[in-house]
């Protein structure tokens, strides 16, 4: 689980990661990664609109997402990092495996992870 001190939760950190951030998109996903001078743990928060369903598949969706980022903590910087995982809707009808397949390659084509074979 996501912890509280790596939650993205004010509009301000949003707005930096997605206006200032780097960008890398997927079929589902999109990561915006911003790097600031403060001092605290990486933060990851997550954007799921009503483009990707209703409110079942839309809680679904961001509960599948909150699993797979609270996975790779341990590969990105340890502090001063935002990461925004935003959701398109696609992402509405994917099981947790193709997720996190859309997260790893959005990591790699950030630079935030090793690049590994298949990166499309």
């Amino acid at each position: 689980m996501l912890s509280a001190e790596h939650r993205l939760r004010h509009k301000d950190d949003f707005t930096v990661a997605l206006k200032n951030g780097a960008r890398a998109g997927t079929r589902r996903l999109v990561l915006h990664w911003a790097v600031t001078d403060r001092a605290h743990p990486t933060r990851v928060g997550f954007v799921v609109s009503k483009a990707v369903g209703g409110s079942v598949v839309r809680h679904r969706t961001q509960r599948r997402l909150r699993h797979v980022a609270a996975g790779r903590l341990t590969t990105l910087p340890a502090l001063g990092g935002l990461l925004v995982v935003r959701a398109l809707p696609a992402a509405g009808t994917a099981t947790s495996a193709e997720l996190a397949v859309d997260v790893d390659r959005g990591l790699r084509r950030l630079g935030l992870v090793a690049t590994g074979a298949g990166d499309g």
